[in-house]
């Protein structure tokens, strides 16, 4: 049996088959842990959201900002972007059914001493913290709430952890972070805007996970979102966002070995402007 954690697969259905064959995924024994934006700006999407739906029992997946995106987009509280590519998953006659077992995903997961999220944590919050603070969104997710949760979802502030915070200004920011975060101050004010590389940040921010003395700096944390970063594996952090869509490879990391794999960017993967 073996673990794999792969990179932001954003709807590139090609070179993600592609990469489950070099690895040559066994669905009875292996499991595939997919770090989240499984879906959006490829060509793939509806392939995506049906392999998974098939073959749950063999993944495990923490949603991105582009799935919340499409979720919202899907349930009427938000306007398509011009790059999206969701409309095939949307028209098909199972995508109530595919788009249900997307809400119903984590926003974290923890598990063979690993956990995975999407974009970021908060310097001050602990692997179990963070994992009881994701569960508050998944639940109002899972809820008949999940139209005014998405609704609600978008903007950047509060932009700072505060426990006192309730509400949709508290799922907003856990979800932020959780989903958006690439930087932040060292007291953990995010910062939205910057997409670049490490060198680039401007002051006072930093890489989230280059906070001093932050909580879950002896933990390891897999994770993607930040495709500017490329492949990242230091202090614990394993970045495995490498930009497929847009030209690069799709990364799958093995928990037991931390051995890489990649396969390039398929062609077909791209909508052609």
């Amino acid at each position: 049996m073996a673990i794999y954690a792969v990179g932001d697969i954003q709807g590139c259905f090609h070179a993600f088959t592609a990469l489950i064959s070099r690895l040559e995924f066994n669905e009875k024994q292996d499991k595939l842990w997919l770090v989240g934006d499984l879906i959006n700006r490829g060509t793939g999407s509806l392939e995506i959201l049906r392999w998974c739906v098939q073959h749950e029992s063999s993944i495990q997946v923490v949603l991105g900002n582009h799935d919340l995106h499409a979720l919202a987009v899907k349930y009427g509280a938000r306007q398509a972007h011009k790059g999206d590519t969701l409309q095939p998953s949307i028209d098909a006659p199972d995508s109530d059914a595919l788009y249900t077992w997307l809400r119903h995903q984590p926003l974290m997961w923890f598990e063979h001493n690993y956990a995975m999220l999407h974009a970021g944590l908060m310097p001050q919050w602990s692997i179990q913290k963070a994992l009881r603070l994701a569960q508050e969104v998944e639940k109002v997710l899972q809820s008949n709430d999940y139209i005014e949760f998405f609704q609600k979802m978008y903007g950047p502030l509060p932009n700072h952890w505060d426990d006192n915070l309730t509400g949709y200004d508290r799922l907003r920011i856990i979800t932020n972070a959780l989903t958006r975060m690439r930087v932040c101050t060292a007291d953990g004010v995010m910062e939205f805007a910057f997409k670049g590389e490490l060198p680039d940040i401007p002051e006072p921010y930093m890489a989230w996970f280059d906070v001093p003395n932050r909580a879950t700096a002896q933990e390891n944390i897999v994770c993607g979102h930040w495709s500017a970063l490329g492949l990242l594996q230091r202090n614990h952090i394993f970045a495995l966002d490498t930009g497929c869509l847009w030209g690069g490879a799709l990364t799958a990391m093995c928990l037991e070995t931390q051995a890489i794999t990649q396969v390039p960017f398929d062609q077909r993967d791209r909508i052609k402007s």
